[in-house]
């Protein structure tokens, strides 16, 4: 029993209510976040559009997609946290029950780019939230367990989805408006506005400023994007998803060249979501006693493993196996991975640079697929090699710039507390 409360202890205690409500939102959010998965077979079944004309409507959701994450940084540090959701929330409601009813393509269409738009929008708010209202040393706990969530989240949505889409597509998306307005009433009934006040200009460190052309300017969205410590990062950030990618993209065409079918690659998806549900929670107490950026290192090494043993593959087991520890890398890296981007944003732009990072995740799913298609079609098992050494060159990049990132973190910990009270303030802040 002891060993039990240690265990919840390290994985889930110390959090405060405000990132339980929070958390309990997200959840619910991506359980009935599923109407969108069955876009395409909705359009082609129902609506009678081609297979290109489908295609078509679900990169228009895509691309709003990559303009909500920016719009949602924006206004979760104007607005406010909580303001952002919930309009996000409220506007995807309208739009779900809107696109239940709507017939003609062209309207669809729209809707959808719509809808792709307020689905991205809460991402930088829901985090920016969680930092505020989150310790420093407690983070990497809140953030495991919102990974957590949002696997829980998306599985029991896949299960859903096929079962509503079975019976019927308006009330998949019905079901899908009913389940972001219960997310809304939480938010607005138990979240309370989290930002803080903005700091000046003047308060950012040097590394973190805007360029001397742009001072007069309050500091925005080009902050982030001049910040070349947090760049690196996004950079390798996005070789990471670029990895993961794969599984979703270029391995089912792998894996149909082997000669395996639909169902297999469903039990190599169901397997890696499995391990994240089932072991997701056990995370924090291996990884806290270790740097950063040697978890991530390591955990983007395994990606680099796990995708670059297909090479050799050309029967399932093979696939499983490596499906496991690709997907030990994707746990492990997680934590560390929200942690650092959170400690390199400054207060007032938490949001903002929360937008930046998350569009790491829709240029990865345009150029996974992109170039990926290219790759395995010239050049055949090879393209895992290639895959493979990626992995491990964005892992020997971790290493090096883990240091100056960590003196970059420190720079913002002294602005941000310039006077540590006590000895062990002192250490931390560096």
């Amino acid at each position: 029993m002891h060993a039990l409360r240690r265990w919840w202890h390290d994985t889930a205690g110390g959090l405060p209510a405000t990132f339980w409500y929070l958390w309990a939102g997200l959840l619910i959010n991506r359980a009935g976040a599923f109407a969108m998965l069955f876009l395409s077979l909705y359009l082609t079944d129902v609506r009678g559009a081609s297979e290109a004309l489908a295609g078509t409507v679900v990169g228009a959701y895509g691309a709003g997609g990559a303009a909500g994450v920016l719009l949602g940084g924006v206004l979760a540090d104007r607005w406010g946290r909580r303001a952002t959701l919930l309009a996000a929330h409220l506007a995807t409601v309208g739009l779900m029950v809107a696109l239940a009813f709507t017939k003609p393509l062209l309207l669809i269409a729209v809707l959808s780019a719509l809808i792709g738009v307020v689905h991205s929008m809460p991402s930088p708010a829901f985090v920016a939230a969680i930092v505020d209202v989150v310790p420093a040393e407690r983070r990497s706990r809140a953030f495991n367990l919102q990974f957590w969530a949002f696997n829980l989240g998306m599985a029991v949505a896949s299960l859903l989805a096929g079962v509503l889409a079975e019976a019927s597509f308006t009330a998949l998306f019905l079901v899908d408006a009913g389940a972001t307005l219960t997310a809304a009433v939480v938010i607005g009934w138990k979240v309370p506005e989290t930002l803080r006040l903005a700091r000046s200009t003047a308060d950012l460190p040097p590394a973190t400023r805007p360029p001397r052309s742009a001072r007069a300017r309050r500091p925005g969205l080009h902050t982030a994007l001049t910040d070349r410590t947090f760049l690196v990062f996004v950079g390798l950030t996005f070789v990471l998803a670029v990895l993961t990618m794969q599984t979703s993209t270029i391995m089912p065409l792998a894996m149909r060249a082997d000669g395996l079918g639909p169902s297999a690659y469903g039990l190599v998806v169901a397997l890696g979501g499995a391990l994240i549900v089932v072991g997701q929670l056990f995370v924090p107490r291996l990884i806290d006693r270790h740097r950063k950026d040697v978890v991530l290192a390591a955990s983007t090494a395994l990606l680099a493993l796990g995708f670059g043993a297909l090479a050799l593959a050309d029967e399932l087991a093979i696939y499983l196996g490596a499906a496991v520890v690709w997907t030990v890398g994707s746990m492990l890296a997680a934590p560390p991975n929200a942690q650092i981007n959170a400690d390199l944003a400054p207060p007032q732009l938490r949001a903002r640079y929360q937008s930046v990072f998350y569009l790491t995740f829709p240029a990865a799913a345009f150029v996974a697929p992109t170039l990926g298609g290219v790759s395995l079609q010239h050049l055949g098992d090879r393209h895992w090699l290639i895959v493979g050494g990626l992995g491990l060159l964005a892992a020997l990049g971790h290493l090096l710039a883990g240091p100056p990132r960590e003196r970059h973190i420190a720079a913002l910990r002294r602005v941000a507390d310039p006077e540590p009270k006590t000895a062990a303030d002192r250490v931390a802040t560096g």
